[in-house]
């Protein structure tokens, strides 16, 4: 099997010359109504979720919704149709490789009533990055973003306004540079750390993890990144991934020596990144920066794939 797959996990190496993060400006909340703002989405050919953003006033432009990215990102095409100021340049690390690249100033960003100041967004390649840029955990620290799959919405919401109910299973995670890793997982038995990757297509996985699973390899892909870099991967599916309560089967895991998992300090234990593929299984997905959990909502049949999600209860299991 030869094939392709996108993969983001961009990090700011040297992220001082990017400046501080950006100053959210939050719509006025209405009491009444406290799921805040939906949004529609569209969906690009890799399965990822954009959603329409205002820049410097202007607008709306498409914007790839990004959990794997460290920052906000302004595509080069953008940045010289709005004139915007150019910066110093930094490091960015995707999932296949690192480049140098020069940053903007933007003065201002709305993602629906909600607005942005002062950001300092490195520039990448339109083409690489398939939108206008990206929204990073940088504008979503303090939200909870919801990933609505049944009704192709997105909801970023202040999370002293969300509550849990609705949701069957709820992951407890951690916070590594600004980005939710689940410990309580495995893979085929073995100890993983997973990162959500909405910037991805599909499951990307370290060399740690693929050594400690032994398993054959059934075919070769070839991993893109916003950088502009390919990297070549080995596939391997594994049995089963479980986080806490919840299994997804059949996982098919692309395994490469990325500079995405040194720069997180997820070299040497194994470590997934978990890509659009995997996670468009569930009906819909809340990743909670503030309290540091990712909650699911489960599907009620097998989807179109094959794969399934089976919760596990505490004496049996069943499949839903």
């Amino acid at each position: 099997m030869i094939g392709g797959a996108l993969a983001l996990a961009l990090l700011v190496a040297n992220a001082a010359a990017a400046g501080p993060a950006p100053v959210s400006v939050p719509p006025a909340t209405d009491e009444s109504d406290p799921a805040g703002e939906t949004l529609k989405t569209q969906t690009d050919r890799d399965e990822r979720m954009t959603v329409d953003v205002g820049v410097q006033g202007q607008g709306p432009y498409r914007f790839l919704i990004d959990t794997g990215s460290q920052q906000t990102v302004v595509s080069n095409t953008l940045a010289g149709t709005l004139g915007l100021q150019l910066g110093p340049e930094v490091t960015v690390i995707g999932m296949a490789g690192a480049s140098n690249v020069s940053t903007a100033h933007v003065e201002t960003m709305a993602i629906g009533e909600r607005s942005f100041h002062d950001l300092t967004v490195p520039l990448l390649e339109e083409q690489h990055i398939g939108a206008d840029g990206i929204v990073g955990t940088d504008s979503l620290q303090g939200q909870r973003v919801t990933l609505d799959f049944d009704h192709n919405t997105i909801s970023i919401t202040p999370a002293r306004q969300s509550a849990s109910n609705g949701y069957e299973i709820i992951v407890h995670a951690r916070k590594r540079l600004g980005r939710l890793i689940m410990t309580d997982a495995n893979v085929d038995g073995i100890h993983v750390d997973v990162v959500i990757d909405t910037g991805a297509s599909s499951a990307v996985g370290n060399r740690a993890l693929q050594n400690a699973m032994s398993k054959q390899v059934t075919g070769l892909v070839r991993l893109s990144s916003v950088t502009g870099d390919d990297l070549s991967a080995e596939l391997v599916i594994a049995h089963k991934l479980q986080m806490e309560k919840l299994s997804l089967a059949n996982v098919a895991i692309a395994f490469a020596d990325s500079p995405a998992f040194k720069e997180l300090g997820l070299l040497k234990r194994p470590a997934l990144f978990l890509g659009m593929r995997e996670l468009r299984v569930f009906k819909r997905i809340a990743i909670d920066f503030s309290t540091r959990k990712v909650l699911f909502d489960l599907p009620v049949s097998f989807d179109q794939r094959g794969d399934y999600i089976r919760r596990i209860a505490s004496s049996d299991s069943h499949t839903k």
